[in-house]
């Protein structure tokens, strides 16, 4: 998805001398910092790179010498931006084979945003999640809705359906929303078809790649209808968990409410 006027290769503001502080182009909705150290201007004018759509996800990128030349810079630097870039699971290193842009489909990648853990081994061991999709429908979108995803209150969106079972296990129960001129085409047979993660659909056939989410939980007790479809008796003890997940430049693209059954899963997040 490009941005109205951004061209695929931006142009390359000025940069101090190696090695300096100087004043950044902030990232939209951001406070405008005083100074940022090169490397992190190098590693804005490759985000910039990325959401412009140069280098698409799984595309190998110029090398640091290339991209080095290319900003003016040392290798030093931009070896600096890259490894934060790939710290942020934006970028991925490949031993011997170059530095490639992340994508979702790739399996270290496909549970980013998904915190729930087995008790006993791990998201690996467990096997891929079974996906059965409910419903996938265009709707107006409501004033909450909207806000979350700064769109107008009655503005097209989708919204979709879904159960994740583990082991045969129903073990989450997703309510999800889409800008709907982001996603036009997304029905329901797209998504019982395409057997990757739901990211992964985003990014080959939306171009739309999922950067970042916050997420707000909270114990629920499990009404009728989800105690049906999570088949567990109403009112058993829940996790809810709601997602914002964000693409390039900090565009809210999904708002995800999901139930969580956690008698055989825990959520696991690492702090740091």
């Amino acid at each position: 998805m490009k941005p109205d006027g951004l061209s695929a290769r931006p142009p390359t503001p000025a940069l101090g001398a190696e090695g300096s502080a100087v004043a950044a182009a902030p990232a939209a909705g951001t406070s405008t910092p005083a100074f940022s150290p090169l490397y992190q201007q190098i590693k804005t004018l490759i985000l910039h790179s990325l959401q412009a759509g140069e280098w698409k996800p799984g595309d190998l990128i110029p090398s640091e010498i290339e991209l080095a030349a290319r900003f003016k810079v040392s290798q030093g630097t931009v070896r600096k931006a890259i490894d934060e870039l790939a710290a942020d699971n934006l970028l991925v290193r490949r031993q011997g084979k170059g530095t490639f842009v992340a994508t979702h489909a790739e399996q270290h990648i496909q549970y980013r945003f998904l915190r729930l853990h087995p008790d006993v081994g791990t998201l690996d061991s467990e096997g891929p999640a079974k996906r059965e999709v409910l419903g996938c429908r265009r709707m107006r979108a409501s004033a909450e809705v909207a806000a979350a995803l700064q769109l107008r209150a009655g503005d097209a969106v989708v919204q979709v359906s879904r159960v994740l079972s583990f082991q045969g296990t129903p073990t989450i129960l997703e309510d999800l929303w889409l800008p709907g001129s982001a996603f036009r085409g997304l029905t329901l047979e797209t998504l019982s078809e395409h057997a990757g993660p739901m990211y992964a659909l985003f990014e080959t056939q939306f171009g739309v790649r999922m950067v970042r989410a916050e997420e707000r939980i909270k114990a629920v007790a499990a009404s009728e209808t989800a105690a049906e479809r999570l088949q567990v008796p109403a009112g058993t003890p829940l996790l809810s968990v709601e997602r914002l997940a964000y693409t390039y430049n900090g565009v809210p693209m999904e708002l995800r409410r999901g139930l969580y059954r956690t008698d055989r899963h825990h959520y696991r997040n690492e702090l740091s």
